[in-house]
């Protein structure tokens, strides 16, 4: 009958059939093969080689929060890629950072995109902000079995909160578990040096630009210590990705908007190469 039906023009009755909003049920029931954590990994001996991306970065300032990743992704000693996106829009309203396995990251925001829009389409209407980062803590617990192997995937999440009027963070271990985080928040193998930096310049009444700046400053101190972390190429023109979620939604801020303010914290560093100074008191 499902033939007939699709020799017809039918959709196939799994499509047809009420169930869940969540489009990550749809394919458990129905194709659980397409899932990415129900995969299996050939044997192989010692680690697994594959490209991985650092840093991903998100500071909040008065009105939403800025979310920003360096470009360099890379395989054991070496640089995989030099201009690597790691940020990315969940909706409308949210963004998330990669760090990880960069192949299974992006396919993880890729079916997590997929996710919300099947939500909106079903329910006719959004996820609250808990609950895309409820839903999202689901994907990474799925990837466990690919994690134990390696091939974490261990995202940052932020958005702009409609219901409270702000922005808010989330961030993951490779179980699921979630954490809010509050004023900013960095994940990645540059993030204990970028969180050092966050600490001393996040004030709660950034501005956005002031917000970008920290990011990429933050960027910058992760470059200076961490070998996996790409710091603003001006030879090859490769700044950081940098992403605003406010109330006018999300938005990615232009080549010349991120230029200027790379080139800014470079002319800074030619004065103070550690960076600027926090106030002792």
């Amino acid at each position: 009958m499902a033939a007939n039906s699709h020799d017809q023009g039918r959709l196939p009755a799994p499509y047809l059939t009420p169930g869940s909003s969540s489009f990550m049920d749809f394919l458990s029931t129905h194709a659980p093969e397409q899932l990415p954590g129900s995969r299996p990994l050939p044997g192989v001996q010692g680690a697994v080689q594959a490209p991985h991306g650092t840093t991903i970065v998100a500071v909040a300032f008065r009105g939403g929060v800025v979310l920003a990743g360096d470009r360099r992704a890379t395989m054991g000693n070496m640089i995989a890629q030099r201009d690597i996106e790691k940020v990315f829009p969940a909706d409308e309203y949210s963004a998330v950072g990669i760090a990880g396995t960069a192949g299974l990251a992006v396919e993880m925001v890729r079916l997590f995109q997929l996710e919300l829009e099947h939500f909106e389409k079903v329910e006719g209407d959004t996820l609250s902000l808990e609950g895309k980062a409820n839903r999202l803590s689901t994907m990474i617990r799925g990837n466990l079995g690919m994690a134990m192997q390696g091939l974490a995937v261990v995202p940052l999440f932020a958005g702009y909160d409609t219901d409270r009027a702000t922005g808010r963070i989330f961030s993951y271990d490779v179980t699921g578990g979630r954490s809010e985080e509050y004023g900013f928040a960095a994940v990645g193998s540059g993030s204990v040096f970028a969180r050092g930096s966050l600490k001393k310049l996040h004030r709660e009444d950034l501005t956005e630009e002031q917000a970008a700046t920290v990011a990429v400053q933050a960027l910058y101190d992760a470059a200076d210590d961490d070998s996996a972390t790409g710091g603003p190429d001006v030879a090859r023109r490769i700044y950081p990705v940098v992403a605003v979620i406010a109330e006018g939604g999300y938005r990615r801020l232009g080549e010349d908007e991120v230029t200027s303010v790379a080139r800014s914290v470079l002319d800074g560093r030619l004065q103070l190469p550690n960076g600027p100074l926090a106030p002792l008191v």
